[in-house]
């Protein structure tokens, strides 16, 4: 049974990081042709990423993890019909906001949207500090997070998607259910906002950015 799977998954004793080595898009091939210890290694690796951001989404943790599981278990019943070149990380993220949005429209929270567009993205998340090199620094950047944490829900979603997770505009959009331009012009308002508010160094800031400028 998938839920077995699962809970195989998240326990199992053997696991190690070697795991890490394999890359998604193996992972997925080999799952869409039944393979189970694949489809349980991309639920260890993504598991508990999918839970984080599905709690940004939705404050009842176990009604998040629910639908986290969900996913996985139909990934597994409807493997062989599975798209079979995708981008795993964008495809599950997605997945699991789809999910959240049908259950708030079971809740008739949203009615006959399945968009999330009132739906304020409540994650606070941080810059990495592998480039913090010294207390002046660590200080700049506390602020840069601050400043982060303190922009638009939708503009802050966006960021968080590209920045944490490298997607790209287009998986951004089809996430976000909006137009190629829409999410560029929320990074760029955000990254404005930023630029404007931070009275660090520019070019901290432009080095911690760089994969987003």
């Amino acid at each position: 049974m998938p839920v077995e799977i699962l809970f195989q998954a998240f326990t199992k004793p053997d696991f190690t990081l070697a795991t890490f080595m394999v890359s998604d898009e193996l992972l997925w091939k080999n799952l869409r042709e039944g393979h189970e210890l694949s489809f349980s290694e991309l639920f260890e690796r993504y598991y508990r990423l999918l839970v984080n951001y599905g709690n940004s989404l939705m404050s009842h943790s176990e009604r998040v993890q629910d639908c986290v599981q969900d996913v996985f278990v139909d990934i597994w019943l409807y493997r062989h019909s599975l798209q079979e070149t995708v981008v795993v990380k964008a495809y599950l993220l997605s997945s699991v906001r789809k999910r959240i949005a049908r259950l708030h429209e079971r809740d008739a929270v949203f009615r006959k949207t399945t968009s999330l567009e009132h739906v304020e993205f409540s994650m606070d998340f941080s810059i990495e500090d592998q480039l913090i090199a010294d207390e002046e620094t660590a200080i700049k950047v506390n602020q840069l997070n601050h400043l982060i944490n303190s922009l638009p829900p939708r503009q802050k979603e966006a960021l968080y998607l590209r920045y944490h997770h490298g997607l790209s505009i287009e998986q951004i959009a089809e996430m976000l259910n909006i137009n190629y331009q829409s999410v560029t012009n929320l990074l760029h308002r955000a990254i404005v906002h930023l630029r404007k508010e931070w009275k660090g160094d520019l070019a901290l800031f432009f080095l911690l950015f760089s994969e987003i400028i």
